[in-house]
This record gives C-alpha cells, structure tokens and sequence, in this order.
C-alpha cells in the first residue's frame, strides 16, 4: 500500500507540463495476489449485451432492469452455478437517482430468476462504477465475506439523461478545485488537448481507428462470445406501434469512417477547439455482468477460468483535466500487481475522448496495437456504470481467443470530477 501511494507521487513530478500547471494526485492502491492459489479471486464469466445508441438504438425502449436481467442471468445459466449461491450483486451505475436505480437493479435480480436471498446494492464511482463493482465483489471475497459473487452495471441513458438536476453548493466559487468538478466533460477534454498539445488530427485518427476495429471486430466475430441478445421492441415514435426485437449487436460503430470525414466535424465545447461528437465517445444503453469466486470454488465446481484479478486502484488528478486519470491509475496498479507497463498484453482504456486516451497512451508509451484492439467507447458508446464491466469482459475474452501468450491485462478510465481507475487480470488456471 505505501509503495503504490509512494509511486504516485513520483508520477506527480511525470505528469506535470513543462509550463507550469501540474496535476495533482491522491488514492491507493489494492492487490489481490495470492501466487495462483485457492485463495485467488478468479472470472469464470463475463457477459454483455449489445452497447447500443441512446435514443436512437436498438435498446431506446427498455426499461433499465430488463437490460440489466439477460447479462445476470447468463453468467449463472452458462456456467451452472444456482443462482442461490451468489453472496452480493453489485452493480455500478451513475445517471439515476440511487433509491430508483436500487429497487430497478433488485428487480432485474428477480426477472433473472435470483431467490429473495441474494442481496442487490448499487456502486457510483461516475465513469468507473462497472469497475468498481467488480473490485468491491474480489474485495468482499479475498475477506471472506462470501466466495461468489457477481459485479455489474448498467446505464440506460435514453431515460436517465445527463443533465444535472439541483442546486450547487455557493461555496464553490471559493474553492478552485471544487468549482472544476462541475465542467463540463467536454471542457476537460478541450482542458487536456490544449494542456498537453493533442492535436485536432491526433484525436481523428484515434476515432477512426476505433470504428475501424469495431467493425473488424464484428465481421470476424470477436465479439459472439461476450455479447447477450436481449429480446425487447422498438416503439415507432410516431405511431406508438410496438415492435418485437432481439437486439444481438452493438450498433455505435460505423464502416468507412476516416479522419478526413472526421476532420468536417464542428467543435462543440469550445470555440475553434478541438473535441467533436466524432472523437468523443457515444451516449448508449447497456449492461453488463461479471462472475467472481475463489479459484478453489472455481476448481470444486469444474468451471473454467476466464482470468485472474490481481490488482485494482484508484487514483485522484486535478479535475480540470479529469482524462488524464489512466496515466496515473494504470501504473499503480501495474506497480501493486509486482509488474511494470512492458508486461502487459492488452490494454481497454475506455475512450470517454479521444483527447484523453491518447494522452494517457503517450504518456505510458503504450503500443496502439495493444489497447482497444476490437474498439473503444468511441465507436461502441460508454454506458457510464457499465463500461467497466463491460471492458472487463471484452478483456478477458480478448485475452482467451490469444491463448497463453496473452497473460497479463489491464482494464482502466477516467473518471468525472477528477479521478482514475484500474485493474489488472492474469490470464491463468
């Protein structure tokens, strides 16, 4: 614990500009190693439903916990486990008041088939809270609270916007720090492009790679393992006649997008900026869910193994430029799981902008041909309380179709008000 805070303040001297300003970092780092032993916290499944557009998609239409329902009922069904073995269901999420978002995800519980005695609490920690819900679930059982347990999330942002809603503190114009936690995210976009010299052309061209990928994606079918059809309607807007669907692909990402075609896209945070509805990441609907035991439970039960969690951290930066929070969050959890950058396999590090990820990925010197390899937020959205969760099991089945020479992966975001998170996983059995 005190060597991840002592990393941290190194990376304080790193992280600030040559000019002046600097980001400043506070948070703590936990580890979860155990050696591959019985004691370790391992993933025997990782589900998903389609990310789709909001208000526009495929998933507009249902109701937050009949997304939330398919992705918890399939990490019991596809393994076996009886759903009344589950100690806690953990679920992350952001937009929707807490007591509302907290009997909706109980309820996904029951419409899943879970007993009246597995209990259902929610997590927000903003852009983080899929991820921190699978970190409170490896938390919860390294202490032996129980042994399996299942974290989650879920954003349905067609019917809980963004806006914010209530008053704000007076005493913020005071307190510098305080008043920046409430900018705009595009702003801190624009903060962090123009702090850090990301260019309008760098942004495009990450944008366009992340279409491109997920679409490759989709055609290969990297994707048919993660993903759970979820069977709805679509309302016609203007008839009110109800359709019935089965939703089984993400439909954010587009064929032939290039930099040039993104490069005829207006700023929209800041005169002549450089942050676009383009190279930002889409607002979308989605869950997704996480299975998690001791590697004893896995072995007693014949149950494969998806991967290891080794370590998980979250960090504090200067909410002014909120994005730059992987660069810091990432190598203290590398550092706590005994490993350096170098190490690491695959990378998901959730593109909330285009400014942001490719800051952190210069900053870390991180190979391109390791991060978002089937796409990022960008192209398939950013479900706020789902994303972690839905990274982790892009990562992990990612990390399953490489086979044995893919070992170590990293799942990490920004976070809103000036944060950072990540964990790393170890493919092994």
């Amino acid at each position: 614990m005190d060597r991840a805070l002592l990393r941290q303040k190194v990376l304080l001297d790193h992280l600030r500009p040559a000019a002046g300003q600097g980001t400043s970092i506070t948070g703590e780092a936990c580890a979860t190693r155990a050696g591959d032993s019985g004691d370790d916290v391992v993933v025997v499944a990782a589900y998903r439903t389609p990310m789709c557009k909001a208000k526009r998609g495929g998933l507009k239409d249902t109701l937050p916990d009949d997304i939330l329902a398919p992705v918890l009922k399939a990490v019991v069904e596809r393994t076996g486990v009886n759903p009344k073995d589950i100690g806690d269901i953990v679920v992350g999420s952001v937009l929707a008041p807490g007591a509302q978002r907290a009997n909706e995800c109980r309820m996904a519980a029951f419409f899943a088939g879970f007993p009246e005695t597995v209990p259902v609490r929610t997590v927000n920690r903003q852009c983080s809270s899929g991820l921190q819900a699978v970190a409170d679930v490896a938390a919860a059982i390294k202490a032996g609270f129980y042994d399996i347990g299942i974290g989650a999330g879920i954003e349905a942002m067609s019917v809980n916007p963004m806006a914010w809603e209530g008053s704000v503190n007076p005493q913020v114009e005071q307190n510098l720090k305080a008043r920046d936690c409430l900018l705009p995210m595009g702003v801190t976009s624009e903060n962090v492009a123009e702090r850090y010299g990301i260019t309008r052309a760098d942004q495009d061209q990450m944008a366009a790679r992340s279409h491109a990928r997920a679409v490759a994606a989709w055609k290969s079918g990297r994707f048919v393992d993660e993903v759970i059809p979820v069977a709805t309607k679509i309302v016609d807007p203007k008839t009110g006649d109800e359709k019935p669907v089965t939703i089984s692909r993400d439909d954010g990402m587009r064929e032939g997008v290039t930099p040039a075609s993104l490069a005829k896209l207006k700023a929209v945070f800041k005169k002549d900026g450089s942050t676009t509805a383009g190279n930002s990441s889409q607002i979308t609907d989605g869950a997704a869910a996480v299975l998690l035991m001791k590697r004893s439970e896995a072995h007693r039960r014949g149950l494969p193994i998806l991967g290891t969690f080794r370590t998980f951290a979250a960090v504090g930066v200067d909410p002014a430029v909120m994005g730059v929070g992987p660069a810091v969050a990432i190598p203290a959890a590398v550092e706590a799981a005994g490993l350096e950058i170098r190490d690491i396999d695959l990378f998901e590090l959730n593109e909330a902008f285009a400014s942001q990820a490719t800051y952190c990925c210069r900053k870390l010197h991180l190979d391109e041909e390791k991060v978002n390899v089937n796409g990022g937020a960008i192209a398939l959205g950013h479900p706020l309380g789902c994303t972690g969760a839905r990274c982790v099991a892009t990562l992990l089945h990612e990390m399953k179709k490489r086979g044995k020479g893919c070992r170590y992966g990293v799942v990490s975001m920004c976070i809103g008000s000036g944060m950072g998170a990540a964990a790393v996983f170890e493919q092994s059995d």
